[in-house]
């Protein structure tokens, strides 16, 4: 291991990546991210600043089979993506790449399932970082609409498109996908009971006809506060994290 990279276990030990010591890190979001699609092996997936590969290596591992393709801004994480991707034995191509200036071969293909974690906040809302890879990842300079915009090109008929965000931008994520993908589901997530969620997760199909569904919330922990060591997910969330278990949206 090298001083500026840790190398980290997920879905209970059956993924390790590389991730930088300082900067952007994943937690929990692309987990649950890779977790919710609803993939199948020999089906066609495109993480769109994918990072150092997690959602997309994570479902890999849950759907082998599965085509990933990757696409990151950052070089370094996209060579992080890389080495990833080799050392798990998961096939994939990663393109260091502006997803509003993809590769041509990316602008001509569609995907049966596209995936995405745009960063949270907006550029002009917040603090810059010192840290490159952690200012990009909390706010970047592409806005939410082009990184919806791409994500709805590239999803193929009949393909979804898998969206965390949070809570507070929801409205611009279903006035973007208004008219353009159905079967839409809003899935909340709220980090104990009682409390107002802060995060949603939104898929969407190409050509999807099922009425539209607001989910009650997924709860992360059990119980009103964190009182004891070592981790308090519920059962569901813990089925995901340490045994790589799907997440169907809507119940």
């Amino acid at each position: 291991m090298t001083d500026d990279l840790t190398r980290d276990a997920f879905l209970g030990g059956q993924l390790h990546l590389w991730q930088p010591r300082s900067g952007y890190r994943a937690g929990l979001d692309p987990v649950l991210l890779a977790a919710a699609v609803p993939a199948v092996s020999g089906q066609s997936l495109l993480d769109l600043g994918c990072g150092a590969g997690t959602a997309m290596l994570c479902a890999a591992t849950r759907v082998p089979g599965l085509m990933c393709t990757g696409i990151e801004l950052q070089d370094s994480y996209a060579a992080l993506a890389r080495r990833n991707a080799a050392e798990a034995g998961i096939t994939a191509q990663i393109h260091t790449a502006d997803l509003r200036d993809l590769p041509l071969d990316i602008r001509q293909t569609q995907y049966d399932h596209v995936i995405m974690n745009p960063p949270y906040f907006e550029r002009h809302r917040g603090a810059t970082s010192s840290d490159p890879g952690r200012d990009t990842g909390r706010g970047g300079a592409t806005p939410l609409a082009d990184w919806l915009e791409t994500g709805i090109r590239r999803t193929a008929p009949r393909g979804t498109l898998t969206i965390i965000q949070q809570t507070a931008r929801l409205h611009e994520i279903l006035a973007m996908l208004y008219g353009r993908l159905g079967s839409v589901i809003v899935q909340p997530l709220t980090a104990r009971p009682g409390r107002a969620p802060n995060l949603v997760m939104v898929q969407a199909k190409l050509g999807g006809r099922a009425a539209f569904q607001l989910s009650q919330p997924l709860i992360l922990h059990v119980g009103a506060i964190h009182n004891h060591d070592g981790d308090d997910y519920t059962p569901a969330i813990r089925a995901v994290l340490r045994h790589g278990e799907k997440l169907p949206l809507g119940g």
